[in-house]
Formats: structure tokens, sequence, C-alpha cells
């Protein structure tokens, strides 16, 4: 970037799987969870409220629900992001522990955006789906 590596401004080297980057592992799943079921409660709270009997039904209010999730997800990967900045760049005392913990949480949080955008896909396929299995096994359906 501009003539600079990025390896050398984040000071990436080899690194050893110490229990520091594991602990960074951690740390990564439980934010990207933490998003995961942001989105679904609240995808789960809206079809609760209006049972929707059409596709396009479950689809508008998945929508719906994730237009407003969106932004709550987003924000807390950007402070998670933001937080590790100054963690990956410090030079001082400790930085060989907490370097290799911020990491992995550094570059998954890069990837859990993805979340926001699976989440209500898959959660969006499994309401149809089970519309489609409650219609053939209602009592007026001719199958």
């Amino acid at each position: 970037m501009f003539g600079y590596s990025l390896r050398k401004l984040f000071q990436v080297h080899p690194i050893n799987l110490s229990v520091a980057v594991w602990v960074g592992f951690l740390a990564l799943f439980g934010i990207a969870t933490d998003d995961g079921v942001i989105m679904a409660t609240y995808i789960g709270q809206l079809l609760h409220e209006a049972p929707s009997n059409t596709v396009a039904a479950i689809r508008e209010r998945i929508l719906e629900a994730g237009a407003k999730r969106v932004r709550p997800a987003m924000m807390t990967i950007a402070t998670t992001v933001l937080a590790l900045l100054p963690v990956l760049t410090s030079p001082g005392r400790g930085a060989d522990v907490m370097i290799p913990m911020a990491i992995p949480t550094f570059g998954g949080m890069m990837v859990a955006i993805i979340t926001v955008f699976v989440v209500p896909v898959l959660y969006c396929s499994l309401e149809e789906l089970r519309l489609r299995f409650s219609s053939h096994n209602s009592p007026n359906s001719k199958s």
C-alpha cells in the first residue's frame, strides 16, 4: 500500500500456534457467533409475531429483520477491528503475546462480515422448506 509493506506495518511474521493464538480464536468464535445470534433471534421474533403463509411474506419479514440488524452487527465487527489495531501495531512490552492473540480475531472479523448475509439466507431457506412441508402435509392438500 503506497509502496510500504503491510506485513511490516502490522508486524506479521510466522507465528507458532501457542495458547495466545487459541485464545484469539476463542474470542473470534464468540464475537462471530454473537452477530449470528443477534440476527437469527430478531428474525425469529418477527416471524413469530406475524406468522407468514407465503414465501413472499417470509422473504419480506426476513429482509425487514436483516435491514434492522445489519447496523448492530457491523458496529460490533467495526469496534472489534478498530480496538485490535493498536494491539497489532504495538511494539512495546507484552506485544509478543498480544499480537499472536489479536491476529486470528482481526482476520476472522473480516470474514465474520459474511454472517450478516449468510444467516438471513439460511433462515429464509429453512422457513420456506418448513412452509412447503407444512402445505404438503395439510389435510386439504392433494398430493
